[in-house]
């Protein structure tokens, strides 16, 4: 019995500090597509990935696409809108795009690592509706993450006001965590059978 509580201690206690680890850090997901875009229609895709580190103050997108009408002109992350998953919002991030996003493209890759104390990677008019500094910025825009009302699309040379996009949004719980979680409640199953079997009463 001590063995399975010491192994349902260290359990709980590295999931506890892989959690305690990953706090200063968020991540956000989306599937890119023409859904909420204007016209004309487009069969283009792609995904993107958005981490904000509120202790390292940055954030990383990492974005792939493929299929696009036109020539990419650029790539922004939008925030916030009225509600979650649906409609429109100005650009949050820097203008007139990432600046390390593939221009004159249909398809391609892109990663890039932003400083979210620097004002330079925030579109100015964010910043003044923020409070007026970078870190206010941050803040709101992890806010609206959270809340599922920040997008990120990509612009091209046939749709102007954006081609696809995909509100981002926190993935599912991570493998590691879920088994985790089983191993304590399958641990905690036997113990409990183990005194059911040992009980005096019950054996008499």
């Amino acid at each position: 019995m001590r063995v399975i509580s010491s192994v349902c201690a260290l359990i709980a206690v590295g999931l506890l500090g892989a959690h305690a680890a990953q706090a200063a850090i968020s991540t956000y997901t989306t599937v890119l597509s023409h859904t909420g875009e204007a016209d004309p229609p487009s069969s283009g895709t792609g995904s993107a990935t958005v981490k904000i580190d509120t202790t390292a103050h940055t954030m990383t997108v990492d974005a792939t696409f493929s299929g696009l009408n036109g020539l990419t002109t650029a790539s922004h992350i939008h925030a916030a809108t009225a509600s979650p998953g649906t409609g429109s919002a100005g650009v949050a991030t820097q203008t007139p795009t990432f600046s390390l996003f593939p221009i004159g493209v249909t398809s391609g890759t892109f990663h890039q690592v932003l400083d979210t104390s620097s004002l330079a990677s925030w579109n100015s008019p964010y910043v003044t509706a923020n409070g007026g500094t970078a870190l206010g910025s941050e803040a709101a825009l992890i806010a609206a993450l959270n809340a599922g009302e920040a997008y990120l699309n990509i612009h091209t040379s046939t749709n102007t006001g954006g081609e696809i996009r995909g509100f981002l949004v926190v993935p599912e719980p991570s493998t590691l965590t879920l088994f985790g979680v089983g191993v304590l409640g399958l641990l905690a199953r036997r113990r409990s059978t183990g005194r059911a079997t040992t009980d005096p009463a019950r054996m008499a």
